[in-house]
């Protein structure tokens, strides 16, 4: 079992201490099948709403909080039956708005795994304004049932009232929607086809600025990022914010990063460029590499 989950796992209830330690390997990085939580629902005799807030400590352990010292943690159901665990992210010294909330590290890491639809959301504390937005941004993001503790589950309409969206600005195919932008670059560099390959999925209508992060370990491991736009701009999630949300869940420290790769595209209204620059200088000695793809 990985150290970070050692003093959490003496929060749960034993059955299901019992039954999630084998699957607290190395490899963890918050990922649990349909048939896995399957097993821990028939093992532990807990309905699975019970189960999933229960979940919630191991979720916060993957937090990184040196600023407010408060760990969130949060769970993500998704249309294929599999959870998806996220946690708060923030960079010492660096600007707030580089930090990733925990409800956007669930629902991305739910993203770059290929999931197309949320269908609720379980957190340790209330979501906050910020990222009621981010997850309203999502296919029937009014739907998404919201679970916290103590407190009946409810829609994020309930949270979310007189929302503002994606379709108030004519966006018929919102966050976690099939994305396919025709971008192209010849390389056979492994790292750059990467990030073509999620900047060509990433999510962004209201600026056309289509745009990945790749991060490269010394141990050749790659994390990766896509950006994700919002309607009302702010809860947009930069890539890198992304890939180093990536990285910390699969237990990878910032300081083995041995190079990073941006790529965007030309025709976009705006750079990822500065804002990028600056989180990866926080972390790591590692030029970024900048790619600005051919005006189509």
């Amino acid at each position: 079992m990985q150290d970070r989950f050692i003093t959490c796992i003496a929060q749960l209830p034993t059955s299901l201490a019992h039954a999630l330690i084998p699957l607290l390997n190395a490899d963890f990085a918050g990922h649990i099948d349909a048939q896995q939580l399957d097993m821990l629902v028939r093992k532990t005799q807990l309905e699975e709403n019970q189960l999933l807030l229960a979940l919630l400590p191991i979720a916060a352990a993957f937090a990184q909080s040196p600023i407010s010292e408060f760990r969130v943690g949060a769970i993500v159901k998704g249309e294929s039956g599999d959870i998806y665990m996220g946690a708060n992210l923030e960079l010492s010294s660096e600007a707030l708005f580089h930090t990733v909330h925990a409800e956007q590290s669930a629902i991305s890491h739910a993203w770059l795994s290929g999931e197309r639809q949320i269908l609720a959301v379980v957190i340790n504390f209330s979501p906050c304004g910020h990222c009621r937005q981010f997850m309203n941004e999502m296919i029937e993001g009014q739907k998404i049932v919201i679970h916290l503790p103590e407190q009946k589950a409810q829609p994020l309409a309930y949270y979310l009232p007189y929302a503002f969206g994606p379709h108030d600005l004519g966006i018929t195919e919102p966050l976690l929607s099939k994305q396919q932008h025709e971008l192209s670059l010849a390389s056979a560099d492994p790292v750059i086809i990467e990030a073509l390959d999620h900047a060509s999925l990433s999510y962004a209508p209201y600026t056309n600025s289509y745009a990945a992060v790749v991060l490269e370990t010394k141990d050749g491991s790659t994390y990766c990022g896509r950006y994700a736009e919002n309607a009302a701009f702010n809860p947009s999630m930069l890539p890198m914010q992304m890939a180093l949300s990536t990285m910390v869940r699969h237990n990878q420290d910032f300081s083995e990063i041995k190079r990073a790769v941006l790529i965007e595209s030309a025709n976009g209204k705006i750079s990822l460029v500065g804002a990028t620059m600056d989180a990866l200088h926080t972390v790591a000695a590692v030029e970024l590499e900048h790619i600005v793809l051919d005006p189509e």
